[in-house]
């Protein structure tokens, strides 16, 4: 049994937060309002291992953080919490992505890097781990859900850190064969870069379940 911090109420993180408190693990939903979040997730409530806190709260009350900001501001939010996240692993599941006119992501905002190499640069104290970034939010909770087996990529510097995030995967219903560790934290920029095919696939699908996979 673990504490949690989540970073952002979106669909990811309230998304995780349901699967990973079910799995056992004390789960904390940081928000820059805590008492909002708390109301616009009520059917989150009920779970005694949900509570809601700031980010800061939220980050420095936690064993394990997974930042489901926006992309494109996650490394200034990120950054102002170095102290808090000293000594924690940090999991990275956003994209950091300019928007199109129809707010699907366009452009990256860190081309010839990453996002996850960018955190893992400004936290030098914290063990960045990148994942989950390939798919669609659901799949993140439910890989059973989609035909052909899904790939989880992991990226990053600390081999314990991943071992660590393999066995969270887990516990979100991934498969030892559906991980694929990829090497250190720099590889993150081949997994991030996979957002650009995902703007095309959903104007043509519309919002389905699917992950961008290695088949073998």
């Amino acid at each position: 049994m673990t504490a949690i911090g989540i970073l952002g109420t979106g669909r990811v993180g309230t998304n995780l937060a349901g699967r990973l408190s079910a799995a056992g693990h004390h789960i904390t939903l940081g928000h820059r309002s805590p008492q909002d979040a708390a109301t616009r997730t009520t059917g989150l409530a009920p779970v005694p291992r949900i509570a809601f806190a700031d980010h800061r709260t939220t980050a420095g009350t936690a064993d394990i953080v997974i930042n489901a900001t926006p992309g494109d501001s996650s490394l200034d939010r990120l950054t102002a919490l170095r102290t808090e996240l000293a000594g924690k692993i940090l999991i990275d599941v956003s994209n950091a992505t300019r928007d199109a006119a129809d707010g699907l992501p366009a452009d990256l905002c860190h081309p010839g890097s990453s996002l996850a190499e960018k955190l893992q640069a400004a936290l030098p104290d914290t063990h960045v781990v990148k994942t989950l970034n390939t798919m669609l939010f659901t799949v993140m909770t439910a890989p059973e859900s989609l035909t052909t087996p899904p790939t989880a990529y992991l990226s990053g510097d600390d081999e314990n850190a991943k071992k660590t995030v393999a066995g969270l995967l887990g516990d979100l219903g991934w498969q030892p064969e559906q991980v694929e560790d990829l090497g250190d934290i720099t590889t993150a920029r081949a997994t991030e870069a996979m957002i650009l095919v995902v703007p095309h696939v959903l104007r043509r699908h519309g919002f389905k379940p699917f992950a961008v996979s290695l088949a073998r």
